[in-house]
């Protein structure tokens, strides 16, 4: 009997968590066994499952895939993270190596890739998609987790509390949110705009999208 590869999917878009879904049922040796619709439901089903591979997209709503990754990596480690992303610039994958991921895939070419990521990463293998495999290659970079110019100074409860008020949340959802006080979550605030050198909620919004940590238009290099 094939042991199959368990794979946790993590997309907060159905439509899409559907398609991949079909896609690795119809392998033999692949069985999704959960989905999640965010980053926080992902690292919470990824300890009681304890799945082969997470395939988890980046941007998603409450906890983002970045920051779903740190914690994977912290309080999951035989789980091997296969990054999605729409997005294909270097400093994307540079980040979600840095956390922890074994694989960035393009959503564009899943169809095509997705299988064998899944296989490859299973392994304790990497796998990137064929166009940033190739730009990784041409810029001599294989340990994309040495390079790129990321703030990298926020804790990982900044980064929720950022997270958070980039999708609109007041102090008061937030503090909900995190099970937290709303004099910690002002605390958190002020610390996240003293490190990123950045006062106003517009600010912090538009540096989020741009970093991939809340979903947006692609931003400009």
């Amino acid at each position: 009997m094939i042991n199959k590869i368990q794979v946790l999917l993590a997309d907060d878009h159905t439509v899409v968590r559907q398609g991949l879904r079909a896609l690795l049922d119809a392998q033999p040796d692949i069985a999704v066994i959960g989905e999640a619709d965010n980053g926080r439901q992902a690292v919470k089903l990824a300890r009681k499952m304890l799945p082969d591979v997470v395939v988890m997209d980046i941007a998603m709503p409450n906890m983002n895939g970045l920051e779903a990754a740190r914690q994977l990596a912290r309080e999951v480690p035989t789980a091997r993270l296969l990054v999605l992303s729409s997005y294909d610039d270097d400093e994307y994958v540079t980040q979600v190596i840095r956390a922890g991921a074994r694989g960035y895939l393009l959503k564009q070419t899943a169809a095509t890739d997705l299988m064998q990521a899944v296989r490859e990463v299973s392994k304790g293998k990497q796998f990137f998609s064929p166009i940033i495999s190739r730009r990784l290659v041409f810029d001599g970079r294989h340990n994309v987790a040495t390079n790129g110019n990321i703030a990298r100074s926020l804790t990982s409860r900044e980064m929720e509390v950022l997270q958070l008020i980039a999708e609109g949340k007041a102090n008061k959802q937030i503090a909900g949110e995190l099970n937290i006080s709303i004099k910690t979550v002002e605390k958190h605030r002020q610390q996240v705009m003293n490190k990123l050198g950045i006062h106003d909620i517009a600010g912090l919004t538009r540096y989020a999208i741009s970093k991939g940590i809340v979903e947006g238009a692609p931003p400009e290099f």
